[in-house]
């Protein structure tokens, strides 16, 4: 109370000093209220993450335009939709017969009671429940999960614009963190099979045309295998050959491109990638995974996670050191040595990978 007597004397005192005709400010003026962070932030309206009740249109967002927030897409029939953007999670429901693109999504992609819908997904984790007859071209960093569904397809992911990678980053996935055939069927038929794998030969546009609309043609698409931002792999389809290499590249600033490099190099020769992981190794997980050269590849684990590749074909390991050797020289790369171990380094390095990515 001595401290609010104080301030209204100063305050009287200071009207005493200007003087007769002016008055003194009044006690109870009202000051501006205190500005907050949150509250300079532009309002986010629902209405501009939604696709809801919509049938037999186009339509769809442009890069930037979700920027990592949460998308809804409902009741839909008949339509082709589009998110050139990275978002925060995606929830599909009761869609049905519709084409649907979905860039980068950090956390989780959930479709439930869809039929008939053809898509393209990147996603950390996907998720469905009562859906019947989805085609999905997958990229999932975690094992995929069905339930309670049933004629599920899948596929490798398979797309390029200009502004996916950075997109991949800032959902902060890894192009080369891809189990899209690796599925779990949380409501498995006994004698049945809810799902399987789309053809090889599989054209995505075919399944997920390009836009039309005057909005969204303006995004320079392309689905060549050669341009695609994540690595075409076979997955769970079954090898050519008894024959397999693994390649690891350590953290630097040229590690995506070594890794592209090689691949470009080893599937031009005819071998196929298997799988690809990108994960953080310690010394001990080098000295199971690498044996005897682990004390090589030991100080480069500090620097960052490793890329693995597994290449399969006759003349595999021969072909992989070849390139590695020519192209890589300056590089340390991990390649198996022979034939006899290169099996044993597929499984020892993808069994503790598994595991890491499961805890």
């Amino acid at each position: 109370m001595g401290c609010f007597f104080s301030k209204r004397r100063k305050e009287a005192k200071g009207g005493a000093q200007g003087g007769a005709g002016q008055d003194p400010p009044a006690a109870d003026e009202e000051k501006p209220p205190p500005q907050y962070s949150w509250d300079q932030r532009a309002k986010v309206d629902p209405k501009d993450y939604t696709f809801s009740g919509l049938k037999d249109e186009t339509v769809g967002r442009l890069p930037g335009k979700v920027a990592g927030q949460q998308f809804v897409i409902q009741d839909c029939e008949n339509c082709n939709i589009y998110i050139f953007d990275h978002s925060a999670t995606i929830t599909i429901d009761d869609c049905t017969s519709c084409r649907i693109f979905l860039g980068p999504v950090k956390g989780s992609v959930f479709f439930r009671d869809c039929k008939d819908c053809k898509c393209v997904v990147a996603c950390q984790q996907f998720r469905t429940r009562d859906c019947r007859k989805l085609e999905v071209f997958l990229c999932c960093a975690t094992q995929p999960i069905i339930e309670s569904s049933t004629g599920m397809k899948f596929g490798c992911f398979q797309y390029y614009y200009p502004e996916l990678a950075l997109q991949f980053k800032d959902a902060g996935l890894s192009i080369f963190n891809n189990t899209w055939s690796n599925i779990h069927d949380f409501t498995p038929v006994s004698g049945e099979n809810n799902w399987s794998l789309l053809p090889e030969d599989a054209i995505v546009q075919d399944y997920v045309p390009f836009p039309t609309s005057e909005e969204l043609k303006v995004i320079r698409i392309s689905t060549d295998t050669m341009k695609s931002i994540i690595p075409i792999t076979r997955g769970g389809r079954q090898k050519s050959s008894e024959e397999s290499c693994l390649a690891v590249f350590f953290a630097g600033d040229y590690t995506t491109a070594n890794a592209r490099k090689l691949i470009d190099e080893m599937t031009g020769k005819g071998f196929l990638l298997v799988q690809t992981k990108e994960v953080s190794m310690k010394a001990e997980d080098a000295q199971r995974v690498f044996q005897q050269s682990a004390s090589d590849f030991i100080p480069l684990l500090e620097k960052g996670p490793v890329v693995a590749l597994e290449f399969n074909g006759d003349g595999a390991v021969e072909g992989c050191r070849s390139i590695i050797n020519d192209v890589f020289s300056g590089t340390k790369v991990f390649a198996s040595e022979n034939k006899a171990s290169a099996s044993q380094d597929v499984d020892s390095f993808y069994n503790f990978a598994d595991m890491q990515m499961g805890m």
